[in-house]
């Protein structure tokens, strides 16, 4: 190889490089593309939840509010294992994917088989599976509960917000008017902040379109 060749290769690669670099400059602070790296930048987290999403007062309020006797620090894993063993049970073949997060568990419902398309009204063959969610909740009764609407990034920011916000609200009142305390429940609409897969595609849109549940158990106050 000539020393002219040697030195025309570096200076393509170099271009290359530069070039390449100015093209994820401009992917990494376009507007245009701000959605696209919100849904495609998950990475390993495929699949999984975001789990409970309301922080410091929300969720103290609402221990508060639901006059919960709370549960010894040492009972805690022991309760949570048995409501999860019994809610794995219940939703098993339903298309709810139940996921443990040290104490809290998440019941991650999907949009395809909680709503129609663009609805925030809970599909009738769903009644079921909801019933035994409210019955098991009821039951254990020791926690306090965050239902947290998602959506994908189709649409306008302030749409999916909304939508978020009133499929959240169906379920509260779902499980409200099937006797799970008012004061336990915490409702979130996360829009479409919260993706679990990539937007680019339509089996990732369909996994971000959901309902997360999200169970925290109340601990005892000490003395």
């Amino acid at each position: 190889m000539t020393t002219k060749t040697t030195a025309a290769i570096l200076i393509l690669s170099a271009s290359l490089t530069l070039v390449g670099c100015e093209t994820m400059s401009s992917a990494a602070t376009n507007p245009d593309t701000a959605k696209t790296r919100r849904g495609a930048a998950i990475g390993a987290g495929v699949g999984a939840v975001v789990g409970l999403l309301s922080k410091g007062d929300k969720v103290q309020n609402a221990m508060i509010g639901a006059a919960i006797g709370g549960l010894a620090g040492g009972a805690i894993g022991n309760y949570q294992d048995r409501q999860e063993r019994k809610l794995r049970a219940q939703l098993a073949g339903t298309g709810v994917d139940v996921q443990r997060i040290g104490d809290n568990i998440t019941l991650n419902m999907p949009g395809n088989v909680t709503f129609a398309s663009d609805s925030a009204d809970l599909n009738a063959q769903f009644y079921n599976v909801m019933d035994q969610v409210a019955g098991t909740l009821t039951e254990y009764n020791q926690t306090v509960i965050e239902v947290a609407g998602h959506t994908d990034s189709t649409g306008p920011d302030a749409y999916n917000q909304q939508l978020s916000e009133r499929r959240a609200g169906s379920v509260i009142a779902y499980m409200t008017s099937h006797g799970v305390q008012d004061k336990r429940l915490i409702s979130v609409g996360a829009g479409e902040k919260h993706p679990v897969a990539s937007n680019a595609t339509p089996d990732g849109r369909q996994l971000n379109r959901r309902v997360e549940i999200t169970i925290v158990p109340v601990q005892q106050k000490a003395g």
